[in-house]
């Protein structure tokens, strides 16, 4: 029994640790993490430079393989600490975290895969927590809200672009023709979304004063075009809306986070969120 205790405090401590960035040793852990991350990220792109001394990329070999053994352990520590570890395996971090993991072994299989190292630069996104950002994620969720929200009148506003730039690639066709570079109906309606998005390539370019009275027109209402989507967003994001302030603390029980800064017990399991105060 004693010993079972024991193991629990352990398993508790390491995962104080490893998953919260609200005390001084998390703090530690996930700053020496990044860094670790940045520095992956730069030995990948320095080892793609050709020229270096032969003796920097064996540095840069041995230090990839240094990080991985961490990355590794850690991979694994996560996995132990927690109660439910399908739960963390599953969920975006725990991909994130064995995707970072695993390129250097492929490269034992896969020639070139040591350059998908490159993938780690994606757990920079645990820097919200080190942060402190998670207070902006009730100001997030309201705008992925309103990005939903719009969709529907987003949607039907690139069906009318689109039926636009088909009359007018079209009329720029007849317009135009083939010895303008329009050779054909495609081509011309290619033409008309790159300059109604003020592209312009310039790699077809009409000559006739009608085709360019028609491309300056096309023009123009590509600068009033750019404003609606982002009109019809911003209506949906001043709506009101609560905002909830939330915490990086992570449940000991199923790994869930963004709880309530009040909150006492997990918002998916329902288990104490700091057992020792009960």
């Amino acid at each position: 029994m004693l010993r079972h205790t024991q193991l629990n405090s352990w398993r508790k401590k390491l995962h104080d640790i490893i998953y919260e960035a609200d005390t001084p040793l998390g703090k530690l852990f996930d700053v020496a993490l990044l860094i670790l991350i940045l520095l992956s990220v730069l030995f990948v792109m320095l080892e793609s430079v050709h020229g270096l001394p032969e003796k920097v990329y064996d540095w840069l070999y041995y230090g990839e393989w240094v990080i991985t053994i961490f990355f590794t352990f850690e991979y694994i520590a996560r996995i132990v600490t927690v109660n439910k570890p399908a739960r963390y395996i599953f969920s975006f971090y725990g991909i994130i975290d064995l995707l970072s993991t695993i390129p250097l072994y492929l490269s034992f299989i896969l020639v070139g895969g040591n350059y998908l190292l490159t993938v780690r630069a994606l757990r920079l996104l645990r820097i919200f927590r080190i942060l402190k950002i998670t207070r902006y994620i009730g100001e997030s969720n309201k705008l992925k809200r309103a990005l939903l929200h719009s969709r529907p009148k987003i949607l039907i506003f690139l069906f009318t672009v689109l039926i636009v730039c088909i009359i007018a690639g079209t009329l720029m066709y007849l317009i135009e023709g083939e010895t303008s570079g329009f050779s054909n109906i495609p081509t011309s309606i290619y033409w008309c979304i790159v300059t109604l998005t003020t592209v312009g390539f310039g790699d077809i370019t009409p000559v006739t004063p009608l085709g360019q009275f028609l491309a300056a027109i096309i023009m123009i209402m590509g600068y009033g075009i750019i404003a609606v989507p982002t009109g019809i967003v911003s209506a949906e994001y001043t709506k009101s809306d609560n905002v909830v302030h939330l915490n990086t603390f992570s449940c000991p029980n199923c790994n869930a986070s963004k709880h309530r800064d009040d909150a006492k017990y997990c918002h998916r399991c329902g288990d104490p969120l700091h057992p020792e105060e009960f």
